[in-house]
Order: C-alpha cells, then sequence, then structure tokens
C-alpha cells in the first residue's frame, strides 16, 4: 500500500516527483481562479483557462525555487476552501492523487485545515492511489500507483487513522477485483484468516458438511450446484470491557450466474462482485480491531458460488432455513437474500445491540437510486444511526421505507415464504423477507448493488471494487463506542 508522511514544510520545500494544490473557485463573477499559495502560478493559470471546478485539473511547470518539477492544481469548486465539504475534498484529492499513477513521491499542499479537512485530504489521497495491479504482467509498472504520499499540514494522529481507514477499504476492493477462479468461498474463507492474524479476532469456519448438519438450508441450497463449495465464516472482536455489541452480516456470493435461473451473458463478469458485503464485513471487522475501538464486533461472512451444474438448485425447490421456516425458491437469482437469511440468524441469535446486513442485493436498487448511491432500510432508529454514520464518512446513502402491503407478496404457495414477491419495489420486498430472520433486533438493511462496483473512474474511485460501505460502518460501530 501507498506509504504516508507529513510534513511542516512550506510547498516550495517539499522534495517530490510533484506537488498538488488546490485552485480556487474566482473571488467574485468574471474574476480569476486562484491557485492557493503559489501567487506566482496565477497569471499562468489565467493563461491556461485553469478550471476551479471540482476535480479539474491542470499541470503547471514549478516556479523557480520549488524542489518538485511539476505543479498540479486540482479544483476544488468553491472560492474559499475551509467553504468545500469533506466529501468534495476527498474526491477533489483522489483525482487528483489518481492522475499522477507512475509517479514515485508526490507532496500535497492545501494550507491549513480543521481536522476534519485533514482526514478528508489524507483519506481522499490514499483511496485515490488505488489500483488493483495483482494479475497484470511487467506492464504494471507503468500504471503502478503512487508509491510515496506527503501530507502538508496534516497531523499524525490524523494521518495514521487514515490509513487505517484507507487500507480497510483498499483491502474490500481488492476482494472484489480478484477474479471468481481466484476467490471462491474456501480461498475467501483463507483470506479471512489471514486478515485476522497478529489481531485479537476469532475466526470460525463452517464447511459445507457442518451447513448440511446446521441447518443452513439458504446457504447450502445456492451453493450445492458449485464445484466449490459453500462456508459460513464467523469473525468475533471482543474487546476487553466492551459494553455494545454490533453485528454485521455480509453477502459472499464469490460469483453469481443467477443458477437455473441463467442471468444474461452481457457483463456476467462483473458477478465477481457480488460479494462485496462480506468484503466490506470483513474489512470492517479487522479496521475495527486495528483502531481498538471499544465495541464488540462481530461478523459473518455467507458464502456461496451460484452456479448452474447438475446438482444446482431448482426454482420450485423448497428449502428449510436455519431458524426452521421454509421457502419456495421461485428463481435462483434471488440467491443473495438466501444465503443473508441463514447467516442472519444466526447473528440475532446473540441479541446484538445494533444489528446490519450489507449486500449487492437488488438490481431494483440500483433502478430506484443510480450508481452511486446505496440504499437503507430496516428499523427507523437503525435507518438514521446509518444515515448519520454515512454523512459523517461521506458515503452516499438514501432511506427506503418498509410498505405493510409488501409482507403478502412473499407468501409462500406450499412453504411459509418464496423467495421473491411483487416486482415494483423489489428492493424494499427483498428487505421485508430478510426481516423475517432478525428476530426483532434493531437491523438495518444496507444495499449497496450500485455503488459497490463502479464501470468508469472517478473522484478517488478506480474502475472495479469501490469498498464502498466499510466507512460508513466503521462510522456505525464507531457511535457505538
Amino acid at each position: 500500500m501507498t506509504t504516508l508522511t507529513v510534513t511542516t514544510a512550506t510547498a516550495s520545500e517539499i522534495s517530490a516527483d510533484a506537488i498538488i494544490v488546490p485552485i480556487l473557485a474566482p473571488a467574485e463573477k468574471g474574476g480569476e481562479v486562484n491557485v492557493l499559495g503559489i501567487a506566482d502560478l496565477n497569471p499562468v493559470a489565467a493563461a491556461l483557462q485553469a478550471k476551479s471546478s471540482s476535480e479539474a485539473l491542470t499541470r503547471f511547470p514549478a516556479p523557480a525555487g520549488f524542489a518538485a518539477p511539476v505543479v498540479l492544481g486540482v479544483g476544488v469548486g468553491e472560492k474559499d476552501l475551509a467553504e468545500v465539504s469533506p466529501e468534495d475534498l476527498r474526491a477533489a484529492v483522489g483525482a487528483a492523487v489518481r492522475s499522477l499513477a507512475g509517479f514515485a513521491r508526490v507532496a500535497l499542499a492545501f494550507g491549513e485545515l480543521s481536522d476534519t479537512a485533514q482526514s478528508a485530504l489524507a483519506e481522499g489521497a490514499l483511496l485515490g492511489a488505488y489500483d488493483y495491479t495483482a494479475v497484470r504482467g511487467k506492464e504494471a509498472d507503468l500504471t503502478a500507483p503512487v508509491a510515496e504520499l506527503v501530507l502538508q499540514g496534516v497531523s499524525e494522529a490524523v494521518a495514521r487513522q487514515a490509513e487505517v481507514v484507507a487500507e480497510a477499504v483498499a483491502f474490500a476492493r481488492d476482494l472484489v477485483n480478484t477474479p471468481p477462479n481466484l476467490l471462491f468461498p474456501a480461498s475467501f474463507a483463507e483470506r479471512a484468516r489471514e486478515a485476522a492474524k497478529g489481531l485479537p479476532i476469532e475466526v470460525t469456519v463452517l464447511d459445507e458438511k457442518q451447513l448440511v448438519e446446521g441447518g443452513y438450508g439458504g446457504i447450502v441450497g445456492v451453493g450445492q450446484g458449485s464445484s466449490r463449495p459453500p462456508r459460513l465464516v464467523k469473525l468475533s472482536y471482543n474487546p476487553a470491557g466492551a459494553e455494545k455489541h454490533v453485528s454485521i452480516v455480509g453477502k459472499g456470493i464469490t460469483f453469481d450466474t443467477g443458477g437455473i435461473s441463467l442471468k444474461p451473458g452481457a457483463k456476467m463478469d462483473e458477478m465477481t462482485m457480488d460479494m462485496a458485503g462480506a468484503g466490506s464485513t470483513l474489512a470492517t471487522v479487522v479496521a475495527a480491531a486495528k483502531l481498538g475501538l471499544p465495541v464488540r464486533v462481530t461478523g459473518f461472512l455467507a458464502l456461496a458460488e451460484n452456479m448452474p451444474g447438475g446438482k444446482a438448485q431448482r426454482p420450485g425447490d423448497v428449502v428449510t432455513m436455519r431458524n426452521g421456516k421454509t421457502v419456495e425458491v421461485l428463481n435462483t437469482d434471488a440467491e443473495g437474500r438466501m444465503v443473508m437469511a441463514d447467516a442472519l440468524v444466526d447473528a440475532a441469535a446473540e441479541k446484538p445491540d445494533f444489528l446490519m446486513d450489507v449486500a449487492t442485493l437488488t438490481g431494483a436498487a440500483v433502478l430506484a437510486l443510480g450508481n452511486r448511491y446505496a440504499a437503507v432500510m430496516g428499523d427507523e432508529s437503525a435507518r438514521e444511526r446509518v444515515m448519520s454514520a454515512a454523512h459523517e464518512s461521506g458515503e452516499y446513502f438514501w432511506p427506503l421505507p418498509f410498505p405493510k402491503e409488501l409482507r403478502a407478496s412473499i407468501n409462500g404457495r406450499l412453504a411459509d415464504l418464496s423467495n421473491i414477491g411483487q416486482r415494483e419495489g423489489g428492493a424494499m420486498v427483498a428487505g421485508v423477507f430478510l426481516q423475517e430472520f432478525v428476530d426483532g433486533c434493531e437491523w438495518a438493511h444496507l444495499d449497496i448493488a450500485g455503488p459497490a462496483f463502479t464501470g468508469s473512474a472517478h473522484g478517488y474511485m478506480a474502475k472495479g471494487g469501490t469498498g464502498f460501505s466499510v466507512r460508513t460502518m466503521l462510522e456505525v460501530v464507531r457511535s457505538f463506542a
């Protein structure tokens, strides 16, 4: 991962391959932009028609006397840096750092900042310095992310915390970006064991035989069509003196063909991201332990590969879930709620103070909210806590309701429930299904189908896995500290 150091040197004194500075909007309409901290570049910026709009980039040769040969100006969209929101600052800084891939050492000089802005600057820089290069050949070095970041005016404490958060997001991104022939239920479970080494996290893994014996009909049914059987991983972080308990359940479909209800071939390759919820869950538990948060955190990773093999689950099958309820499988591509339901039963049995599940669950959530917003459903107080945490972290969530009339649409013809209901309000129907398995716990359902994966780079996001929800879930845990 990119290394991060802090400095009190002036912009001209910092030795680096390039230095990033903000470009502020004109003080008055029709005026000229302001390259903050380098007045000598203002006339050059005017001549180049440099833009101050958010994430706009302009490269300048450094003025005489600068240790760095290149200055990269990034627009922040405001005439005063104090008016820039933390998330807009993250995005601008991330876009700038991302554009300098291949540079070894890059500095950022943004002057005096509040603690919140310092955190946003550090996180944005680190998140922008990411790319998945694990399976590339010799050309990887040409596009390698910035190796070292030097931040002016950021405290050591803020920098170290930002490193933990960014490392967690990068870990979740790596898991999503790992090709499905390399990441499958058993190997995912091993990745969880490796991530927990040296940390106060206990890891328990149930294999396919234990899942059958334990009555996990949802997980077993989804995974039975694959030659690579399912797993349920439990991660337990229980620091001494912890008075509150947060539990997180993550959907881990390591590849989703749709099963017998086969998906269209177009973009099926992107279904390697259907384990993003489990990736974010694992990253969040690990980060909570690294930060030493005084909150008990339990994570459940419901891992399966949804394949149309000869032993695959059929539309019309009835399975018995972990809590004894029976479910008619009307569509094998509505598999995520099946594995999640079994894991939610185990999570709810421990009676946590707060229960979250996180999943790339429905295309309906994408249709409703687009590619950059995630849906949050569940108890009103739980939704509010998640929304507050999302506001603090800068991630975009939007609350959706649970209309009472939706419940009738998942009544089974033969069984207690069916795994799909009415088409209208599909994201909420899936949430209503999951509600049957939370046993009265205070609960929030996070459907991250839209922002968990992106086909185009923007802000601090590279193409592929985004690590979305890690920062929000960490804030939820922190809110109980």
